[in-house]
């Protein structure tokens, strides 16, 4: 991965995961060697919809379904526990290995899959809305 301010055609992606409730906002973005992207954020671990959120990406960035793939992959990312431990040193990296699908593409996609409002914590947690109704 190669670190850069700025990955063309970046920008509705970073703004659409800034919304999600418990990402915090540190996010680097770069270009893969073999032509494809990056996106990596931080989820706050503290955060209430934490897991729901890892749960949610993972499901749509690595297997929406059998016949419906995207060309992604979420997965964590980590220094090596020993010298920098604790979780508040995980993050999460959106690869992709295709250039033809870009950042923006993705996040038109997201923003049709995720929960609605984006930024209302309530919506990520589909266990608890349900006990609610």
């Amino acid at each position: 991965m190669v670190e850069g301010s700025q990955l063309p055609g970046s920008e509705a992606l970073i703004a659409l995961l800034a919304r999600i409730p418990g990402v915090d906002g540190r996010m680097g973005r770069g270009t893969l060697p073999v032509g494809g992207w990056w996106v990596k954020l931080h989820v706050d671990v503290g955060h209430e919809n934490a897991w729901c959120v890892v749960q949610w990406l993972g499901h749509l960035l690595n297997y929406i379904s059998l016949n419906e793939r995207l060309p992604t992959v979420f997965k964590p990312v980590s220094p090596p526990p020993d010298l920098n431990g604790g979780p508040e040193f995980l993050s999460w990296v959106i690869e992709c290995e295709d250039p033809e699908f870009s950042p923006n593409q993705l996040a038109r996609v997201l923003e049709e899959r995720l929960p609605q409002p984006i930024d209302d914590a309530r919506r990520w947690n589909a266990a608890e809305d349900e006990e609610a109704s």
